[in-house]
């Protein structure tokens, strides 16, 4: 079971992660955020297993129970609703950053929401928001993390893996946990104050960025250059007469 004073010791942060809810079992920690009427910025809520665990576009996200880290991070501050496209994007580079810091694993993003170690995936990101009017009221970003699972069962759009089977050994995720939390509560900050920052960390992780791609949304296919990233994280894809922002979908290196 995971550990919350292990966790505690480590946390160096003054909001995310300091009002934290820890469950055995749950359908989901973001449907729980989003419903709960709890509206206190960093706000975690960390379940050792979900029964409706999901990413992007309803997939499923599957975790072997007390071995990884799923976990959903209420944020509640203006400042970041005025650019709510850069949530992703900094999520990412901050859980890049964590295991670069403590594990020295070389990380590489994927548009829009996933982290991956040698091609493969190690976490992937939902984000989900909650509008009053045509105001964001909060936004709840969902966080699925492989750390010590060494088998994945199925069929994954992309090969799966986890820390533990890229550095040869299980490691503490209470660790893992504290440390990432630490490095996105001061990411957060250098995203409000100066966003050119996280698009440059980011598209440094972005290995992607210049190559063909093939753009899948449902039914339709695109296929172009992946130019870049706007300020808003739309990918720019290079066609052979112009530009075109896509919002969504998945993309795959032709």
């Amino acid at each position: 079971m995971f550990s919350i004073d292990k966790f505690d010791i480590k946390l160096d942060t003054d909001h995310i992660g300091r009002h934290f809810f820890l469950c055995e079992e749950l359908d989901s920690t973001n449907t729980y955020l989003m419903h709960d009427k709890n509206v206190l910025h960093g706000t975690v809520v960390l379940a050792e297993k979900q029964f409706k665990g999901k990413g992007r576009l309803d997939r499923i996200w599957i975790s072997g129970k007390g071995l990884n880290l799923t976990f959903s991070v209420l944020i509640n501050r203006k400042k970041v609703f005025k650019k709510p496209g850069f949530v992703n994007l900094t999520t990412a580079v901050a859980l890049a950053v964590a295991i670069e810091n403590l594990y020295q694993l070389r990380t590489e993003v994927k548009w829009p929401n996933d982290i991956l170690i040698n091609k493969k995936k190690v976490a992937g990101i939902l984000i989900e928001t909650s509008l009053q009017g045509e105001s964001i009221y909060k936004m709840v970003v969902g966080i699925g993390i492989n750390i010590n699972q060494a088998v994945f069962n199925g069929e994954f759009r992309i090969e799966p893996t986890s820390i533990r089977n890229e550095l040869g050994q299980n490691v503490e995720r209470e660790k893992f946990l504290s440390e990432f939390f630490n490095i996105y509560e001061e990411y957060i900050e250098k995203m409000i104050k100066n966003p050119e920052y996280i698009l440059k960390e980011w598209r440094e992780r972005c290995y992607s960025i210049g190559e063909s791609v093939t753009v899948t949304q449902g039914e339709n296919v695109k296929y172009g250059i992946f130019e870049d990233i706007d300020e808003k994280g739309a990918l720019i894809l290079r066609l052979q007469n112009r530009k075109e922002k896509i919002n969504f979908g998945d993309v795959s290196v032709s």
